[in-house]
This record gives structure tokens, sequence and C-alpha cells, in this order.
């Protein structure tokens, strides 16, 4: 088989034949990808033996076993919801939750202003419609008559309207301060840029029944099913003869199944999404899909911490429990490197934290963690370490997977045309998607973070970073206290600059921040 491909320079004939004996991951030339199952091929392939010296002994049967535990993802998207579809191309919605709150970027109010525009960022201003209420934190507000401060009591503010040339909220204080009890209006007190706003239900007026509706537009993904295909070719003769190892053909079939799915697992992590066309004999053009790997699919990365330590542990706990999406538990399923260093932390000093081993509900044996934010099982990735990620792993967020199938798993047995043959094999048509917002992927390789996904470093230092080493939109998990960014920053916040170098400014963040 062959296909023939020219354009205005040149002429490509890529050609499809014989293929040559192969090694193993253990340096053994046993593969023979492309060859048929044959006497010829077989003695090929153990050195030279001939048919006539093919001969019965001894085998172990669990030698043809030992991978059944190779492809953790595979077997994690076979039990999450499966989705059946009607095309190879499926747009994937992932909606956020809506956000709590929102950040002032310019300080506002003060000098006895009644009215105030809320400066925000550009993506925030439209958020906050008329008769919204909100809470400034960290702003005090006043006691009833609009006199006394109220040390604790934040500042709640109404929104009355948009400006009409910036299309900023513009609000007035609900507790805000007065000369007299009896003045309807209380004017704004100083509002410091950087003050995080929290967004609290709308109020109305005693006749009021019409608000501004809420549109939500879910932003889809499109996922690329991908076609996978496995076959094996049984010559009569092969099948007739005694052999020097029991290739009958369950054994073979079993062999070729689970290279099928390593190989399967390795798509599903490192995948990259397309779409092209091939052009096949008597068949003429046909479309090839190929599907997404769930590592590019993280919208936050965190940095290799270097040594571990169980207050990072915690920290990560902390990022993954607490945000808009919640799960009930955690899956780590860790790169070999980055198993060893989470297994050599020292959790004497650290009673509460439990680490158990279990079977979880996938039936795996885990590694748990029991923190009070949630438990975190751990399970070694054997595709990580030979995807070169030794060092990384995934934290995925229980019943967060789904599976998107096109074609149903199915056999085939067919006698191949004109020859004394049996073709046996394997076809699916599917991909696996991440849903929601709570995954992490621990990066322990040093790479560039892909566009549009947040990398966060835990910082363990009471000083900021170096301003060499700032970079804009630098994202921080703090484990300890640092006056150096912000008096206010305190362990286990999250901080991000805004800016590089000496011109950076450090904001807080809080809720959704992706």
């Amino acid at each position: 088989m062959y296909k023939q491909e020219s354009n205005d320079s040149e002429s490509v004939k890529v050609v499809t034949g014989n293929a040559t004996v192969s090694e193993g991951s253990a340096g053994l030339k046993d593969h023979f990808a492309g060859q048929s199952a044959s006497v010829s091929a077989a003695a090929d392939a153990t050195g030279g033996i001939n048919a006539g010296n093919f001969i019965d002994t001894a085998v172990d049967d669990e030698l043809f076993r030992f991978n059944s535990d190779d492809t953790p993802l595979m077997s994690l998207m076979l039990k999450a919801k499966r989705v059946v579809v009607n095309s190879p191309e499926v747009d994937h919605y992932m909606i956020d939750e809506p956000k709590s709150c929102v950040v002032t970027t310019k300080t506002v109010g003060g000098n006895n202003r009644t009215y105030a525009i809320l400066h925000l960022s550009e993506n925030d201003g439209n958020l906050l419609r008329p008769h919204t209420t909100l809470l400034a934190r960290n702003v005090n507000g006043f006691d009833v008559d609009g006199r006394e401060r109220t040390p604790g009591k934040d500042l709640m503010l109404f929104v009355t309207g948009q400006d009409s040339s910036t299309g900023l909220p513009v609000v007035r204080a609900v507790n805000g301060q007065k000369t007299t009890p009896e003045e309807e209006m209380s004017t704004i007190p100083e509002i410091p840029a950087g003050t995080t706003i929290i967004i609290l239900a709308n109020s109305l007026y005693e006749t009021q029944k019409e608000v501004d509706p809420d549109l939500i537009l879910p932003q889809p993904t499109r996922i690329f099913l991908q076609k996978r295909g496995m076959n094996q070719v049984v010559s009569d003769y092969f099948e007739s003869q005694k052999k020097r190892l029991p290739f009958s053909h369950a054994v073979i079939a079993e062999q070729a199944i689970a290279n099928f799915k390593v190989r399967g697992n390795r798509t599903l992590w490192a995948g990259r999404a397309g779409k092209f066309k091939i052009h096949v004999p008597k068949m003429g053009m046909q479309y090839v899909f190929t599907t997404e790997g769930l590592r590019w699919q993280f919208r936050r990365e965190l940095q290799e911490p270097g040594t571990w330590t169980v207050d990072k542990i915690i920290g990560i706990a902390k990022m993954f429990f607490t945000g808009e999406d919640v799960p009930k538990s955690a899956l780590l399923l860790a790169g070999k490197n980055l198993l060893e260093s989470i297994q050599k932390i020292d959790y004497s000093r650290h009673p509460e934290i439990q680490v158990t081993t279990k079977v979880n509900s996938v039936g795996w044996s885990v590694t748990n963690l029991h923190t009070v934010f949630g438990d975190i099982e751990i399970k070694r990735e054997p595709t990580l370490d030979r995807l070169g990620w030794s060092n990384s792993g995934a934290l995925i967020g229980d019943n967060r997977l789904v599976h998107y199938v096109y074609s149903e798993e199915h056999a085939f047995e067919d006698r191949v045309e004109g020859e004394e043959a049996t073709r046996n094999g394997l076809l699916i048509w599917d991909a696996v998607a991440l849903k929601g917002t709570c995954h992490l992927w621990i990066d322990g390789e040093g790479r560039e973070t892909a566009s549009g996904v947040t990398r966060i470093q835990l910082w363990d230092s009471p000083e900021a970073p170096a301003e060499e080493d700032i970079t804009d939109g630098m994202t921080l998990y703090l484990t300890c206290d640092c006056p150096g960014i912000s008096n206010y920053a305190k362990a286990g916040q999250l901080w991000r600059a805004l800016g590089a170098g000496s011109s950076a400014e450090w904001s807080r963040l809080t809720g959704e921040f992706v």
C-alpha cells in the first residue's frame, strides 16, 4: 500500500512494506511490528529456529499477565461517565462557577463623595449589575447613625447603575458616614486599590419585579475522538504447529491487547489534537482525527517545589479542595520520582495527617493521605515515566472525567482474502476530557507553561522574589507570611504579580483565579 502526494517542489512517496525485528524496552529483539504471526516470522524472532524444531516446553503463564496494572488513566476513563456522541468532533463544555468576588484596580471614594465609580478589571466591569449589593472587605463601615466607625464590620455598597462612558458600576454606600442620622445619603469612605469586593444578592425596591437577566454562554472546547485499532493475523500453518512457547490465539491476543492498551494510554496522556486527510486506495480521501491528551487539558499547573514538606502537601490540598469546584476526593497519578519525594516527607510532627493504604473505588491499592481539607489517594502511573514526566503528576478530582464514545469497542474476526490466515482485531473511537476546574498538574520537568494556563509556585520565604525573577502573571501560594510582598500577605494565600521586574505590583487572588 502506498500514498502518492505531490506539490510544486517535490514528490513524496510513502511505502508500507515488510517490517524488521525491533527491540523492546529491555533490548530483546522480540517485536515484529507490521508482521503476521507465521512460522517464518516466529522463527526469525526466536533466533532462526525453524518449523521442525518448534517443541513444547513448560512456561510460566503469569509471564503474560504482568502488566494488567500498567494503564491507570485508561482504567479511569473506562469507569468515568460515558457519553455516546454522533460525531468524532465534540464541543466539550466546562461551565465555571460564577465569580464570588472582584478586586478594585484604583482607589475610589473619600472626599465626601456620595457616589463613586468602582474601577475593576476589563473582564469584571460588566459583572456587577444595578441593584446588586457588595461588601468591601477590610474597609470599615459606620454604625446605623453614620457617625461611628464599626471596626471589623465591612462597608456595604449598592450598585445604582453603569457609568455611561466606561461601563463600570456606579455605587453608593449603604452604611457610610452621615452628618446627621436623618440624612438619606451617606458618603463613601476611601476604598483602596486592591480591595476585594464580595458579590452579594441584589436588593429591589418596593414595587420592583424586573432586574437585568444573567446570560450564561458556556465556552466549548473542541475535542477530537481518535479511532484506534489493533489487528493480529495468524496463519493456519502457524496455528497447527507445536511451538517453543504456547503461542495460542489467546496468548497472542492477550499480548496484542496489552500493547494496544499501553500505547493508547500514552495517547490519552500526551496526544495532540489534529484533523487531516489522507488518500486511501479504492476509498478516496478520508479524515484522520487525533485526540488531545489529558496533560494539555489542565488549566492550573503547580511548579515543582523542590523538597516536599508537610506544609506543601497541606497547601496543595487547600488549593484543590477549597476552590469554586469542590470534589469529594482527589487521585494523584504520579511519576516515580514524584512518588519517591512524597514518600520521604517526615510526617512525625503532624500526627493529624494519616497515611494509610486502602483499596479505592476503582479497585486499586493506593496510599491515602487524610488531611482536614480532604483525602488524596496516590498511585504510580508508569506511563508518566515512559513519557519523561517522572517528576510530575496529575491531581484529578473524583468523578471529574468524561469518556466520549463515537464507536463502542468491538472485536472482529475475518478470514484474510486470498490467504490461509485469520485476522482478529479490536476497534474503538473515543476520547477523554476533564470537567470542572479543580484539577492540578504538578510539573517537575521545568517546561514552559502553555498560554491560558495559570502556573502556581509554592513560596516559603518571608522575602518577595528577586526583581529580576518576577514575571507578569507570576502566581505564588504562600506557605508562610510574606511581608516582603505585602503586610497583608499571610500563609495560605495566593498572590499574583501585575507587571514584571521592579514595576510589578502584587495583588491577592481569591475565588476563581484561572
